[in-house]
């Protein structure tokens, strides 16, 4: 059944939900499927946890570069223009992955794979962000980053196949090589978008430098904390924690199934939640929420080590929290912003933050050894959630901004 916001959407708007929602899908599946291949790459190429853990964060950081370079040029050539671009590019650069040969080759494709992911994650939330009427904002942006959660559960089962009916040495390539052939039917479909009335209207056009100076240097400070902590946070439970179900309980990638879908299911419930609650409740008394509900969940699991129906219990409401902040992050970052500045701005924000947060995977992998899989997750969850509450005490209300006005 169809939710009444989506039932008000003309045609050109539901256009754009639902090719951003397909391209989050893609753009997650294709990240994380590192994750899930993780167990096979330390077994068949025998890399160390640190060497793991560089290969998520060059992702991350390159992520970066990639969100604010296409958040740049979104404010110039436009978003649709870009969005065509960054889906074919991470489509592109996930196929290398397959065909990598060594630790080397693999950390460069993973590099170039993190530049089409950050443009289409900044630019994709900007679009719709501008696409959307004030009211359901938080609702509209929010169900199209819930195709995170849907991406998240392809990985998984893709990897779960291929790993299962092929040797590790063939199963991790063809993980990733399933991941690519979706991204050419969603660059077809996105050749019959507009750009949002919001974009066409405005006139101005002004230097990217323009979110460091004046009054948006503060809103560009802020969001960039924000973005920092969320997703800090997330890619320290989202690239560990296959790896900690199968090093600490012993788990095989069948048996490790159950926890990981109860992760994800409660990510896909944390995005629904956390949108619906953004434009109820207000952007940032969602956001404190989320974090302190983050920091007692990441501290009671590097306390008490959880087995069982316990571990279980607890993967649905940890992923809940996880996600649940980007439901909300995107809504206050497109509303932070003017116009000719929102993918600048947005980009930089929301793309520094994961880059910042890139070096989460290196510092848990490097404390394994002194602290367990477990408790080094936990304790990294907890100080990046304590970022994200303190930015949220100190950022404005946005909850119901006309884009045109800002």
């Amino acid at each position: 059944m169809r939710p009444k916001w989506y039932r008000t959407l003309d045609g050109d708007a539901r256009r754009a939900f639902w090719t951003s929602f397909s391209g989050f899908s893609l753009d997650a599946m294709d990240i994380q499927l590192y994750s899930f291949v993780l167990p096979a790459l330390l077994a068949v190429w025998g890399l160390s946890h640190a060497e793991a853990g560089w290969l998520a964060t060059v992702a991350l950081t390159s992520s970066a570069a990639g969100g604010w370079i296409a958040g740049l040029l979104a404010d110039r050539f436009g978003r649709v223009r870009l969005l065509k671009i960054t889906v074919l590019w991470f489509a592109i650069a996930t196929c290398l992955c397959a065909l990598a040969d060594n630790f080397e080759q693999l950390l460069i494709a993973r590099a170039l794979q993190g530049l089409g992911f950050g443009g289409e994650l900044a630019v994709g939330v900007v679009f719709v962000g501008e696409v959307a009427r004030p009211d359901i904002r938080g609702r509209m942006v929010g169900m199209v980053q819930s195709g995170w959660a849907v991406g998240w559960g392809l990985a998984a089962a893709i990897a779960a196949v291929a790993l299962s009916v092929l040797p590790p040495e063939l199963g991790w390539r063809a993980t990733f090589i399933f991941g690519v052939l979706p991204a050419f039917a969603v660059y077809l479909f996105r050749r019959r978008l507009k750009e949002s009335e919001v974009f066409r209207s405005s006139t101005r056009r002004s230097s990217w430098r323009a979110i460091f100076s004046g009054p948006i240097v503060g809103a560009t400070l802020r969001g960039s904390i924000l973005a920092s902590g969320m997703h800090g946070g997330y890619w320290a439970i989202a690239t560990w924690w296959p790896a900690m179900l199968r090093a600490e309980r012993g788990l095989s990638l069948t048996g490790s199934s159950p926890y990981l879908a109860a992760l994800i299911l409660g990510s896909f419930f944390g995005y629904v939640g956390g949108s619906w609650l953004s434009d109820q409740a207000g952007r940032r008394v969602t956001l404190m929420g989320f974090a302190v509900s983050g920091i007692v969940l990441a501290l009671t699991y590097a306390e008490f080590p959880l087995t069982g129906m316990s571990l279980l219990l607890f993967s649905a409401p940890l992923g809940f929290v996880a996600t649940g902040m980007f439901s909300v992050v995107g809504p206050i970052l497109t509303e932070l912003f003017p116009t000719e500045l929102r993918g600048s701005g947005l980009g930089f924000c929301y793309n520094l933050g994961r880059g910042v947060a890139g070096v989460t995977p290196v510092l848990v992998g490097g404390n394994i050894e002194r602290l367990g899989v477990g408790p080094a997750i936990g304790l990294y969850v907890a100080c990046a959630y304590g970022f994200v509450l303190a930015a949220a005490v100190v950022l404005p209300e946005t909850r119901g901004r006309t884009l045109l006005e800002v």
